[in-house]
């Protein structure tokens, strides 16, 4: 009898490439796959470790199978990913309802310890590795548009805030043509867009192949599949791939570029080996390279010593660069780290205004940056249905922007359109349809 596996992954796009990678080694090993906790034999949680919340998502979803696990007593529970690396003690001997703690770099023995906890012990594999990148493994993708492929893993920049070094490990790549091969096979099942995975994704490398040379790599297997990546560290964003971007008509023109802060002292304190005035250089150049580059980032409110000032610095900085987007979070201690011996120092609800302060800055951005496209054409690749209303559709810019349209027989998921935007919100882009793209192989000419 097949034993049957569900699992809810947590987390960033790296955590959703990897659960498809668990879930490519479990088939592989005669497992089924179900999307029904109550039928499954197994429940896997692929978790994250990033943020205090994150976690304790995971153990109030833990507290939810409890229950279940009582009517089943053979329920096997696991937990995977950065979670499962850096707290596994706890995992085991407190929330004793856990019978499977697997760190990122152990899925392939995941089969083997499943089988130690359906025989009644614990299964557990944490040790991080230097050489495993799973190069030779195929994921288990359900029939889609998007695809995102993990192309190195671990980091080795060290950020004073971050966990991700303890819990993934040490920076190793994928080979160049591995990558394009998996490319090649998620163009011949249709997919049409590709984002690239890395921890620091553009420090990858392969022997002589830089980061810069994988993606122009990728970008001529199958031109009408949009290639896209994240996320760049601002110290290996190099001309040679700012030129890359710009050569090449399927790389989008959208870069996630985290600064974290726009106080130098703060940055030092990060350990993130840039400056400002570097950072605006950067933003400067590649706005010269790639004229229609559009940018996001990453923004921490309230690290350790944060006074007004150095978040009013920040404030200045998101007025210069412009974001089309941010994620934006108040600092959490992660136990381990160099800042959480620093002292979490920054009151939370001076933490929480200075946040909100940030927030509203940068939709009043967006929202102004959109503006500026309303009679503007641009082309989408349209995902779907839109969420909200079933008589609309929904697809993305080159520069990640969500484009909503009136509903058409002759448009299908997956087909290029081109539309002129009549209005807009901070979050959204309203458009009508000016053609139709089809077939979608006419892209790459109306893109020239």
């Amino acid at each position: 009898m097949s034993i049957s596996v569900y699992i809810e992954t947590y987390g960033c796009q790296m955590n959703t490439a990897d659960t498809e990678l668990v879930l490519g080694i479990l088939k592989r090993n005669g497992y089924d796959y179900t999307k029904d906790a109550d039928k499954a034999d197994v429940i896997l949680l692929n978790t994250c470790s990033i943020r205090e919340n994150a976690e304790q998502r995971i153990y109030g979803r833990l507290g939810n199978f409890k229950n279940l696990k009582s009517s089943k007593p053979d329920l096997v529970v696991g937990i995977l990913g950065c979670m499962a690396e850096r707290l596994r003690r706890d995992l085991i001997e407190e929330k004793r309802i856990v019978d499977v703690v697997v760190g990122p770099d152990e899925y392939r023995n995941l089969p083997q310890l499943i089988d130690v906890a359906l025989s009644g012990d614990k299964g557990i594999g944490v040790k991080l590795s230097r050489t495993e990148t799973y190069d030779d493994i195929i994921p288990y993708r359900e029939d889609g548009l998007q695809a995102w492929i993990s192309v190195m893993r671990g980091c080795d920049k060290f950020c004073t805030f971050c966990v991700v070094p303890f819990t993934r490990g040490r920076e190793r790549s994928r080979t160049l043509n591995s990558v394009v091969n998996e490319i090649k096979q998620l163009s011949t099942r249709g997919f049409k867009e590709i984002t690239l995975l890395g921890q620091n994704v553009n420090s990858y490398l392969d022997g002589n192949y830089d980061f810069a040379d994988l993606l122009a790599a990728c970008a001529v297997v199958d031109k009408n599949i949009r290639i896209r990546f994240t996320t760049s560290h601002p110290q290996d964003l190099s001309d040679k791939l700012l030129y890359t971007i710009a050569e090449n008509p399927n790389i989008c023109n959208y870069i996630h570029l985290p600064v974290q802060s726009g106080s130098n002292r703060i940055l030092d304190l990060m350990n993130r080996t840039y400056t400002i005035e570097d950072y605006l250089n950067l933003i400067e150049k590649a706005r010269n390279i790639i004229p229609d580059v559009s940018f996001s980032t990453d923004i921490i409110s309230g690290f350790p010593t944060e006074t007004y000032e150095d978040h009013v610095m920040t404030l200045d900085v998101m007025r210069q660069v412009r974001y089309d987007g941010a994620y934006m979070f108040k600092y959490s201690p992660r136990e381990g780290t160099k800042s959480y011996k620093m002292g979490d120092d920054v009151a939370e609800e001076i933490k929480t205004k200075r946040l909100q302060e940030i927030i509203d800055l940068q939709q009043q951005i967006s929202l102004e940056i959109n503006q500026s496209l309303v009679g503007k054409e641009a082309i989408i690749l349209v995902e779907g249905l839109s969420r909200k209303s079933e008589k609309f559709l929904s697809g993305r810019t080159d520069s990640n922007k969500v484009v909503i349209i009136p509903l058409e027989e002759n448009i299908k998921e997956g087909f290029y359109v081109k539309v002129k935007i009549n209005r807009t919100t901070s979050a959204t882009l309203f458009g009508d349809i000016i053609s139709v793209i089809e077939p979608v192989s006419r892209y790459m000419a109306l893109t020239a």
